[in-house]
């Protein structure tokens, strides 16, 4: 046991173990930890063995830590939970008997042998015991068939889906609406070439399922006409929306659509659109974040015109990236009719403001936190 337990951290090589602020590297602190608990104690001979007479409460915490709180990981007998299995019988039956330790899964399609790999999956899976489920599907290829058979059995208790498609992926025929428990969708590609299957992406999301609160499309360009055409009343649940948009748009419209949004996130090269409707208010926005696209970072007039007909009276925190020159007339405008308690203001790369605006916003909001930080250029995460 001694050994298995020392040699975690050297299987935990990963590019974020170098970055404090990154889970991962958290995680290779907890895993180093437990090694030196466990080296300290010595081996389990016996009953007699400190380690030994840990109580089942106090072993289950531990293993607790061995598991990353907010990302999926891909089966592994080298890395927790599955090492811990291995260590020796009392730990397997602790383990097995966790749900919480199975309940975050990366699946991998379109590598090596899948049938190998679906018996793997659907026996992690089976250990979670009815727990809510986290998963992140990465797609090479189209074997959608196989995985929505692997899935169907789990498919009610997925409530975080990430779905990343890559070039080899052609077809995206999963239905967001089909998973019943679902309150967090993500779909990305890997930005490294085109991805055929981003044109099936607007089929997908058209209904979405009752529960569903988060919606982030990532590096994928939509064209904000198709988006704006889906009119679906499922989209009313949503509180948190990211998207990369193109052409013209409409926020009136799009707000439209999300009426309990609170959190919105909008990147892309866009204008907006001549708006022929009333004003709208939309009392449930708080957060409100745009970037241009990363190489266009000198002249973006995507925000002009952009607030005209809107009010957000409860508009908290405002970020904004890559748009060059800054939409200054427009956004006082907003802010002073929407009469909102703005707190924070950001100016990350990529923007051009002047020393008289920013002391406009500071005398119209004594307390707000303005920060302008030119190291905040990439594109908003």
């Amino acid at each position: 046991m001694l050994g298995a337990i020392s040699r975690l951290p050297s299987h935990v090589v990963m590019r974020e173990v170098s970055d404090p602020n990154h889970v991962n590297y958290r995680y290779w602190q907890l895993v180093q930890e437990m090694a030196k608990i466990v080296q300290s104690i010595g081996p389990p001979r016996g009953s007699s063995s400190p380690i030994g007479r840990l109580p089942t409460e106090i072993l289950a915490q531990i293993f607790l830590y061995c598991i990353p709180e907010d990302a999926n990981w891909t089966p592994a007998p080298d890395l927790a939970p599955m090492q811990l299995t291995a260590v020796c019988r009392r730990w397997r039956e602790i383990a097995v008997n966790m749900p919480n330790l199975w309940r975050r899964l990366r699946l991998e399609i379109g590598h090596g042998d899948w049938q190998q790999r679906a018996f793997c999956y659907d026996s992690y899976l089976k250990r979670s015991q009815g727990r809510q489920l986290s998963l992140t599907l990465e797609c090479e290829n189209n074997n959608w068939t196989e995985l929505r058979s692997l899935l169907q059995p789990y498919v009610d208790r997925i409530s975080s889906l990430h779905v990343g498609l890559f070039t080899g992926a052609k077809s995206f025929p999963l239905v967001a609406a089909d998973f019943g428990g679902l309150e967090e969708l993500v779909i990305y590609t890997n930005s490294f070439g085109p991805v055929p299957a981003v044109a099936h992406v607007a089929h997908s999301i058209t209904h979405l399922p009752p529960n569903m609160r988060s919606l982030r499309l990532l590096n994928m360009w939509l064209d904000f006409q198709v988006l704006s055409s889906l009119n679906s009343p499922s989209w009313a649940g949503l509180t948190n929306l990211e998207i990369v948009v193109e052409g013209l748009v409409s926020l009136p419209c799009l707000l439209r659509l999300c009426p309990n949004l609170s959190s919105l996130t909008m990147i892309g090269i866009f204008m907006a659109a001549l708006e022929t409707s009333g004003n709208l208010a939309h009392t449930k926005l708080q957060s409100l974040r745009f970037s241009g696209d990363l190489p266009m970072n000198t002249v973006f007039f995507g925000l002009l015109g952009l607030f005209d007909k809107v009010t957000l009276p409860n508009l908290r925190i405002v970020e904004v990236r890559n748009i060059g020159r800054w939409a200054h007339g427009e956004f006082k405008a907003l802010i002073t009719r929407s009469q909102c308690p703005l707190e924070s203001l950001i100016f990350g790369g990529g923007v051009r403001t002047t020393p008289q605006q920013l002391a406009e916003y500071v005398t119209l909001f004594p307390s707000l936190k303005l920060v302008i930080d030119p190291t905040r250029s990439s594109v908003l995460e």
